[in-house]
C-alpha cells in the first residue's frame, strides 16, 4: 500500500494530457505526493506524483544509500523526496526527451552541488551524460539497471529494468511512456512495429513476476478502452474496479506486472483470438496499428 507523505510542490501543467515537447504555460496548482513502504532490506521506490498525471520515481538501494530518480519534472519535490528519506542521490534516470518527463532535468542538475549522472537515449534529454542505446548495464549501489531500447513513442525512448542479484526480490521495469497499466504511448516517433517488438518481444519476455513502473496515471481511461476490445474480460473488469476505488481515495495505481498487463492490456493482447477478432487484422503488428489509431479516436460512453 501507499502511505501520504506531505511534500508541498507547484507546477505548471497544459492540456492534453499527452506527452508534451516544451514547457507548458498553464496555472499553478498544488497536489501532495505518495510514497511506497517496503522492507528495509527490498530496492525501495518512492512513487512521487508530478504535474496532473505523471509519475517520478526514487529508486534507493538500501545497501548502500544510494537513489537514483526516474523522470524528475519537479526539481523541488524530488529534492524534498531526497531528503525526507536522507538518501544519497547519485542518478538521473530519463525515459525520454518529453518536457514532462525531462523538463526537469537542468534544474535538477544545477540545484544539487554534488555532479549527478544523467542516463537517456536521446541527445535532446537535458543535461545528459550517458548515451544509451539499448542493453548497457549500470549500477545504482548494489542495484543492477538494464536499459531496454523502446523506439515509439519517441526515436530515444528508453525502459529501464532492475533487479537485485543478492535478492529473490522481483524485478522491476520503469517503462515511461512505452507500456501504461492497460495501454501504451502514442506513436510519435514510431510505427506499429516497433511498438509490437517493444510491448511483445522485450518487454513482454520479463520475468511474469516483473513490477511495472509507468509514466502517466491513465489507467482508468486504458481499462475502459480495454473492455471496448474484449468486453468479457474479466480481469480487465477485476483491474477496472481496483483502479476506480484506488483513485476514489486519492492512490496511485502502480505498480502493475507483466503478467496482469498481459491478461488485460489490449496491445499485449494482439496475438491473442479475441483481440485479432475485434481489429478484423490477420497479424499482430497490423493489430496493433490499428488498436492505437482506435484508441486516439476513443471516447467513452457515459
Amino acid at each position: 500500500m501507499f502511505s501520504i507523505v506531505p511534500v508541498t510542490s507547484v507546477f505548471r501543467r497544459a492540456f492534453p494530457l499527452s506527452c508534451l515537447a516544451k514547457s507548458p504555460t498553464q496555472k499553478i496548482v498544488s497536489f501532495p505526493s505518495w510514497y511506497s513502504n517496503q522492507s528495509a532490506k527490498e530496492m525501495k521506490i518512492d512513487v512521487i506524483p508530478a504535474l496532473q498525471d505523471n509519475y517520478m520515481y526514487l529508486l534507493t538501494d538500501p545497501k548502500t544509500n544510494q537513489a537514483a530518480i526516474v523522470d524528475p519534472v519537479e526539481p523541488e519535490k524530488v529534492l524534498a523526496a531526497v531528503n525526507n528519506r536522507k538518501v544519497d542521490l547519485t542518478t538521473v534516470i530519463t525515459t525520454h526527451h518529453h518536457w514532462d518527463h525531462a523538463g526537469g532535468n537542468d534544474k535538477l542538475v544545477g540545484m544539487v552541488s554534488k555532479k549527478l549522472k544523467v542516463y537517456g537515449g536521446d541527445e535532446r534529454i537535458g543535461s545528459l551524460t550517458e548515451k544509451l542505446s539499448g542493453g548497457e548495464e549500470f549500477n545504482i549501489g548494489s542495484l543492477v539497471i538494464k536499459s531496454l531500447a523502446t523506439p515509439c513513442h519517441t526515436s530515444g525512448h528508453i525502459c529501464y529494468f532492475v533487479s537485485d542479484p543478492n535478492s529473490q526480490e522481483s524485478a522491476v521495469v520503469f517503462t515511461g511512456d512505452t507500456l501504461f497499466l492497460g495501454g501504451c504511448g502514442r506513436f510519435f516517433e514510431g510505427t506499429p512495429a516497433q511498438m509490437y517488438n517493444a510491448l511483445c518481444n522485450i518487454l513482454g519476455k520479463l520475468p511474469s513476476s516483473t513490477r511495472v513502473y509507468c509514466g502517466h496515471e491513465y489507467s482508468a481511461s486504458n481499462l475502459i478502452f480495454a473492455i471496448h476490445v474484449e468486453p468479457d474480460n474479466v480481469d480487465i473488469q477485476k483491474k477496472l474496479e481496483w483502479v476506480k476505488k484506488q483513485r476514489a481515495n486519492r492512490l496511485v495505481t502502480v505498480p502493475s506486472t507483466i503478467a496482469e498487463e498481459l491478461s488485460y492490456n489490449p496491445f499485449m493482447r494482439v496475438n491473442t483470438n479475441n483481440v485479432r477478432k475485434h481489429t478484423g487484422k490477420k497479424s499482430g503488428i497490423e493489430a496493433m496499428g490499428y488498436l492505437r489509431e482506435e484508441k486516439n479516436n476513443f471516447k467513452a460512453k457515459a
